[in-house]
């Protein structure tokens, strides 16, 4: 067998005409084409050959002319292999029976008769769909033995932070966790607690910007009984609760600066001391902390302490924004649509390309928390089992937007175009030097300066 035959992939056709049959059949020739005639036969193609994507007729043997033998055959395929994208072929003006099959789990539907090419591009989505949702299973499985289970990556910036962590974890630094709102910080938090020997005992976050000022300091030393009015018993704070585990400080950099000091001196001695008592406490305790702001600009203006900051960065660990992470934005939107269609038992549910297109170029201000907020609200006001991006509240991109994103080619193209500009600024134009460099020949060079509309410099050669 040759590589190509190696590559098709297998696309069941199941039709009782046996011309339309043959004529699907050449016209999808890039597939590798499984067909089938009537319910039993599609049943064993789908056991024995296990195929990503399906098209059907709704009208089967023994009643062609009605549905009910399509129906029963979507629902036994979806019962059997539920991650099949079935594609429902109906006449053209049988749209309720169209309707109902989408809400029955199909992925789309077309009308009969069709045009191959339409239909073709339909198929190659439906391929995409299943590809990303099995990667996206795969990485939850490769990830699933360890405590970041539930941070879902390809981003290679993200994929070497976990790898940070899980070297981080085993020992005693403490780690300070910078990134924006909703980055993932209290999750990466908890992945240096389950992968640390204090995974057994408490891990306990408080956020400091959300707890007032007066109360902040008997939240985390605790307080003797009288110490103050209300305080009608010893109360241990956060740093005694967590105790041989984890204490996970948000937000560090909102701590006012009077518990700043308080802090440090916890770090340099580890002893506490209840707010009223006199007793030093000896805590044995792991500090993580987190923020989205620039503590050492914050230092330099005065409002964080700078011997605090060393004492808290033994490891800092920088986390990208959402928007950063190429890639990452639909193949969480994919996580989270079914995870809450689980949850929110809605079926089986998926995007449709137009909100897949709107979820990758948008910017995502909020991160991860934004994202997962807009899909689980879309999950559970969707009227379809097709999310659209007007059910997820964005503007559907553009033709542009979207080929732009995902044509190989122009990525291509624009990369070699900033390489060969880069390389050439950096010899001053001289085309030999910038040849060695890009690792071509001076021929190729002058071919792609010829292809960007790059001017060669005169004076250099």
């Amino acid at each position: 067998m040759s590589d190509n035959a190696q590559e098709k992939r297998v696309l069941l056709i199941v039709e009782d005409d046996p011309a339309l049959q043959k004529q699907m059949k050449w016209a999808f020739d890039a597939f590798e084409v499984v067909t089938a005639s009537d319910r039993d036969s599609a049943l064993a193609a789908i056991r024995r050959h296990e195929p990503a994507v399906v098209t059907m007729d709704l009208g089967l043997p023994p009643a062609p002319d009605g549905v009910t033998e399509g129906f029963r055959l979507l629902g036994e395929m979806l019962s059997l292999a539920p991650d099949t994208k079935v594609i429902v072929l109906t006449g053209q003006h049988d749209r309720e029976n169209a309707v109902r099959a989408v809400g029955a789990g199909a992925y789309d539907f077309f009308g009969k008769p069709f045009e191959p090419e339409l239909l073709a591009l339909t198929i190659e989505r439906a391929f995409r769909l299943h590809d990303l949702q099995a990667e996206n299973r795969r990485l939850q499985v490769q990830q699933g033995g360890g405590v970041l289970a539930g941070l879902l990556t390809r981003d290679p910036g993200m994929q070497k932070i976990c790898r940070t962590i899980e070297k981080v974890a085993p020992t005693n630094a403490t780690v300070m966790l910078l990134g924006e709102s909703g980055t993932g910080k209290e999750l990466l938090a908890r992945g240096l607690h389950e992968r640390s020997s204090r995974k057994n005992e408490r891990f306990v976050a408080i956020n400091c910007a959300a707890i007032p000022e007066n109360l902040l300091e008997s939240e985390l030393f605790g307080y003797e009984r009288g110490a103050f009015t209300g305080a009608v018993k010893q109360t241990p704070g956060k740093f005694e609760l967590a105790h041989k585990g984890t204490l996970f400080l948000d937000e560090i950099g909102d701590l006012p600066h009077a518990l700043q000091a308080k802090l440090l001196r916890f770090l340099q001695q580890r002893t506490v001391e209840r707010i009223g008592g006199r007793e030093e406490i000896p805590v044995d305790v792991r500090v993580v902390c987190a923020t989205h702001q620039d503590l050492m600009a914050r230092s330099r203006e005065g409002l964080f302490r700078e011997d605090l900051y060393y004492r808290l960065a033994e490891i800092v660990v920088n986390i990208p924004a959402l928007r950063e992470r190429e890639g990452d934005a639909s193949l969480l939107a994919h996580a989270f649509v079914q995870r809450f269609a689980q949850e929110q038992k809605r079926g089986s549910m998926s995007l449709t390309d137009d909100a897949v297109a709107a979820v990758s170029i948008h910017r995502w201000p909020g991160n991860v928390r934004e994202l997962e907020n807009c899909i689980k609200r879309a999950v559970i006001m969707a009227d379809a089992n097709r999310i659209t991006a007007e059910d997820v509240g964005l503007a559907v991109a553009s033709e542009d937007e979207t080929d732009a994103a995902l044509n190989l080619r122009q990525v291509r193209e624009d990369a070699e175009r900033r390489a060969v500009l880069r390389v050439l600024a950096r010899v001053n134009g001289n085309i030999a030097r910038a040849s060695e460099v890009l690792g071509v020949s001076r021929p190729t060079l002058y071919d792609l300066m010829n292809r960007f509309g790059i001017q060669k410099n005169p004076a250099q050669g």
